[in-house]
């Protein structure tokens, strides 16, 4: 255990006007604190805030970081309080610690919401002050490092996940890349220790069949520099095992087919000479294609700086290689805290600056619950980038998989909400294509656009996600409200009520809720009948039976519920069985938790709800004649097994301006061929036009709508 005057003594090495008086004091604050209190390992507790202040001054961090790690367990474990600190230290060292402070008297439902929630306060924090975090990775790192000594496995498993998926993301995202080894190595072997000591003895029994190998190639690489009169240090490394892990998993292969276990690097003294011995290296070896990255001119989002290649080295050995100047190989190691080497100026400590910390930031603004926020920020973290352009020549960092979608979200939110078509290197492209290195994208949008439900499906940002699904809530919930009014106003005039929304105020607390639109939409959404609501607004009432709606399609009821404005997919479903469009007449089924799901009255799928009545609604169409919906018809098209007839099909449809979305052949035979066609329509009679003229084609034997 580090004693007093050594950790004051390693401050004062780096910073020489570093206040002693504050460290010394910070010192047996935290000791007396603590008191006699242990850790798992039998260890003195203050042998852990030491420790951690310990890690930190390797770092080279300012004193104010290290007054934090000293104290930043006092408030949770010991009496010490936040007004006994900010009287003591200051006010800027209180709010350090109350930052690093875990929640852990915060009585939450469920682990995932506790950890979400506790993670949450950490970037609240470290956005204020990035040294937060810092202190934090301190503290995870010493806790790892003991992480044996604590007794139950499935709180070490659960610790060892929790850092795996979110700690070391954030050492990684802020350039801690040591940290970030040693806290993937720690958890990797507690979380899968098989796959962790495979991994070890095949790398132990490389290295007894390499032998040599790896001393050759960094001679032979330092001779080519030396002989190209390129100041420079050449270093080899071997990947750690979760590294080789992870690159197993993701590219699906066997230990045996990687061929870049050994990591080389290249340290020159100035980015000429970067380029200059990517060059030397390029003529003197053979390029594996794919492999070259420039991360010089476009650097990583945590200010990684670097040039990668991947060459068939000597020995006909394929290796990769890191190429980069002194101070760019020290923020590769350091990181964030590179920038914390004692200097005159004070840097600054705002976690804003963050591009990553300000998308987190506006993910946590826009999640609906902690558990949302969870899932959207793993999103945001784990996965691997891509970058790409604005037209203007802006750069923009994705994760791998991203779409047109998430890059207009990454621009601006309202960008991505008004999104309506992409263009990637000059060329209309769909807005769901993945997007690659190098790609200029130009967004195309719209006051009219809104985020469309379907974009989830292929957005992979956190943001993104997070933004869609809280506009289909509202928007969702918003339809329930429209559609549950429709209900009620319906079942009232049933019984000879007039339904005013403020009748319903006096029930509010009887179905646990405390607003009258939530009252409207849990009857949208079929969680709650409206018989509920009326025999609670009028105690006693005899309702009338429920019956039927009229199965003759010749009828309309003239109280039907109309669905005017109301989108396919969020309180209404249009049923797949039957293809309803507008002119058909139709009837609802009330679906609890979905919604109304919209049948043409003649449908099959109408029988198996017979026996309840009570789920059937009169619905009729109301279409607005200036929008631009358009619904799906499905034909049965029998066709002459000629050349040209398939292409008669499609062209009798797009001048009707019907447009084909589907097409599957059902059966074949040497003179003819059946097919099922889905075609995009405004209502019946658009389909039935349709339908008209492909009769009257001479290579189309029959055509009829099909309805199951």
């Amino acid at each position: 255990m580090i004693r007093q005057f050594e950790l004051v003594e390693k401050v004062r090495s780096y910073d020489p006007n570093a206040d002693e008086d504050l460290l010394n004091r910070a010192y047996v604050f935290a000791m007396k604190a603590h008191g006699t209190q242990t850790r798992a390992s039998g260890d003195p507790y203050f042998s852990h805030p030491l420790e951690v202040a310990g890690i930190l001054t390797d770092y080279k961090l300012d004193a104010a970081s290290i007054v934090t790690a000293l104290l930043h367990d006092t408030i949770e474990d010991t009496r010490a309080t936040f007004e006994e600190i900010e009287s003591q230290f200051g006010p800027g060292i209180a709010k350090l610690v109350d930052g690093v402070t875990k929640l852990s008297l915060l009585e939450l439902q469920s682990d995932s919401t506790k950890q979400a929630e506790n993670f949450r306060k950490l970037l609240l924090a470290m956005s204020e002050d990035i040294r937060v975090l810092l202190v934090k990775l301190a503290d995870r790192l010493h806790n790892m490092r003991t992480l044996h000594h604590i007794p139950k496995p499935e709180k070490r498993s659960r610790i060892a996940l929790e850092t795996m998926e979110i700690y070391a993301p954030l050492a990684e995202r802020v350039g801690m890349k040591e940290v970030k080894d040693e806290l993937e190595e720690i958890a990797f072997r507690e979380i899968n220790p098989e796959g962790y000591n495979s991994i070890n003895k095949r790398l132990e029994f490389l290295r007894n069949e390499a032998g040599t190998l790896v001393e050759t190639i960094v001679s032979e690489i330092q001779a080519l520099m030396d002989n190209s009169g390129i100041a420079a240090s050449v270093g080899g490394r071997e990947k750690t095992p979760y590294s080789i892990w992870r690159k197993m998993q993701h590219k699906n292969v066997g230990f045996e087919q990687l061929a870049d276990i050994m990591a080389f690097r290249v340290v020159t003294e100035d980015t000429n000479d970067c380029y200059r011995a990517l060059g030397a290296l390029h003529q003197k070896y053979r390029v594996v294609p794919g492999r070259v990255k420039d991360y010089i001119s476009t650097p990583k989002p945590n200010g990684y700086r670097s040039l990668h290649t991947g060459i068939i080295g000597p020995s006909q050995q394929r290796v990769e290689i890191q190429i980069r100047t002194r101070d760019m190989h020290h923020v590769a190691e350091l990181g964030v805290a590179a920038h914390w080497i004692y200097k005159q100026s004070v840097p600054n400590t705002e976690g804003r600056q963050y591009r990553w910390l300000r998308e987190l930031l506006d993910i946590l603004e826009h999640a609906e619950s902690p558990e949302d926020f969870l899932e959207h920020t793993k999103l945001e973290m784990f996965q691997d980038q891509v970058f790409c352009f604005t037209p203007k020549g802006d750069l923009i960092t994705l994760p791998r998989g991203s779409t047109p979608i998430d890059f207009a979200y990454a621009v601006h939110s309202e960008v991505g909400d008004t999104c309506v078509g992409a263009k990637i290197n000059g060329r209309m492209a769909q807005l769901k294509t993945e997007l690659h290195n190098g790609d200029q994208v130009k967004i195309m949008t719209s006051k009219a656009q809104t985020p469309s439900p379907v974009w989830e499906r292929f957005v992979v940002t956190g943001k993104a996600r997070a933004r869609i699904r809280r506009f289909v809530r509202a928007k969702q919930h918003s339809e329930y409200v429209t559609l549950g009014r429709a209900i009620l106003e319906r079942a009232f005039a049933q019984e000879g009520h007039e339904f005013e929304p403020k009748k319903l105020l006096p029930v509010r607390n009887h179905f646990g809720v405390t607003d009258v639109d939530e009252l409207m939409a849990s009857v949208g959404e079929g969680v709650r009948p409206a018989g509920d609501i009326l025999s609670a607004v009028f105690p006693g009432i005899k309702r009338k039976a429920v019956a039927t709606p009229r199965r003759n399609p010749n009828d309309q009821d003239v109280d039907a519920i109309p669905i005017k404005g109301l989108i396919g997919g969020m309180a209404v479903h249009y049923s797949s069985c039957c293809h309803p469009l507008p002119g058909d007449r139709i009837v609802g089924i009330v679906t609890s938790g979905k919604g109304v799901s919209i049948h043409t009255i003649d449908c099959d799928t109408l029988e198996n709800f017979t026996d309840s009545p009570e789920r059937w609604l009169d619905v009729a169409w109301v279409v607005d004649k200036d929008a631009a919906q358009m619904f799906v018809g499905r034909m049965k098209v029998t066709l002459s097994n000629e050349p040209g007839s398939l292409g008669d099909l499609s062209t009798a449809i797009a001048r009707n301006e019907g447009n084909i979305i589907n097409l599957r052949i059902t059966n074949r035979s040497s003179d003819f061929f059946e097919m099922e066609v889905d075609v995009e329509v405004h209502d019946v009679k658009h389909l039935s036009m349709i339908i008209g003229n492909l009769r009257a084609t001479p290579t189309i034997t029959s055509v009829n709508r099909m309805k199951t």
